[in-house]
């Protein structure tokens, strides 16, 4: 057997903002469910294993009982390895799925195409979807030894959406990915830690109704597959803000942009900023400081196109930065 999964469990930003929906994924599977989350397993030979809230208990660490997942270090022999928390704090308290969503054994490896679907939640342009997530296998150096890959994707169709029903290439009505993490299956690209993503919604001509999907979609996965493990999401969250990009404009500027090293912030009206936060094209926070702040450090960004947000008493502003 090529994997092993030690699950004890039965398997079956915006601050200053308007919180519009959010689902932490505590309480049970069947809590998920009755909230309106809906769960479907697309996959190559799908087995029976769908998206669930953990549910895990406490072990003592064995020769042929490892540390469980989601932990936050490792555990020698004799040890209590504690149930892992979610991004919040609350033991158990996040949604996950893993790789025995297909029952192939083909050698190939087979396609993983496993939704969680949320209910209709009314969004306009501007509002900002989040969520955290991470890798289930704990590792010091953010190295995966199978590759994971995570989309959320949108429909605008509300209660008329179609939802995927015909395999792993179905993607129903849910067309536009908001957010791909990892979509390259490399080993050390989707974190080991639980981290946020977001994606600010445009392109909308009125506020809509919209669901949002979260598909677990790995190919060359399974038993015997290449790649595919186990993650976690958790905190997903639709945030209006109070604010729009001409608040930044009206009361920051940003210096030198494109930069090195250092971003500079002119705040022209001496606005008490609270928070400052740096996130990719894909939605990732790569970068994020509290408190008064007047310059950035991304010396340690890979080159490349970024937004920069600023939270205040008076507003939230958010402009686009480059990093050369």
């Amino acid at each position: 057997m090529k994997k092993l999964l030690y699950l004890f469990m039965v398997l079956p930003f915006v601050a200053l903002a308007q919180n519009q929906y959010n689902y932490g994924f505590s309480g049970t599977t069947a809590n998920m469910t009755t909230a309106g989350w809906v769960r479907t397993n697309q996959s190559t030979s799908p087995s029976t294993t769908l998206w669930t809230v953990a549910s895990y208990t406490p072990v003592t660490i064995s020769a042929t009982q490892l540390t469980l997942p989601f932990s936050t270090q490792t555990y020698a022999t004799g040890q209590s390895c504690p149930a892992p928390s979610g991004q919040a704090g609350g033991t158990n308290s996040f949604a996950l799925v893993n790789y025995t969503s297909t029952s192939s054994t083909l050698a190939a490896g087979a396609t993983i195409s496993n939704w969680l679907i949320s209910p209709i939640i009314t969004v306009q342009n501007g509002d900002v979807i989040s969520f955290w997530s991470r890798i289930g296998k704990f590792s010091a150096t953010n190295t995966a030894s199978y590759a994971d890959d995570l989309q959320l994707r949108m429909s605008t169709n509300g209660s008329f959406t179609a939802d995927p029903t015909t395999g792993p290439a179905d993607t129903g009505d849910y067309s536009e990915v908001l957010v791909d993490i990892n979509p390259n299956f490399n080993l050390t690209s989707y974190p080991a830690t639980w981290t946020q993503y977001s994606y600010t919604i445009s392109g909308l001509d009125v506020p809509t109704d919209c669901k949002f999907a979260f598909r677990y979609y790995v190919t060359d996965g399974g038993l015997n597959g290449t790649n595919s493990d186990i993650i976690g999401i958790d905190t997903f969250s639709v945030d209006r803000p109070l604010a729009t990009n001409d608040f930044f404009k009206g009361n920051f500027s940003v210096y030198p942009n494109p930069a090195t090293n250092v971003l500079n912030i002119a705040n022209r009206n001496n606005l008490e900023i609270t928070s400052a936060q740096i996130t990719d094209v894909n939605g990732r926070v790569v970068n994020q400081a509290t408190g008064a702040i007047s310059q950035i450090n991304i010396a340690d960004l890979t080159a490349g196109v970024y937004f920069l947000k600023l939270t205040t008493s008076q507003g939230v502003g958010t402009t686009r930065v480059v990093k050369n």
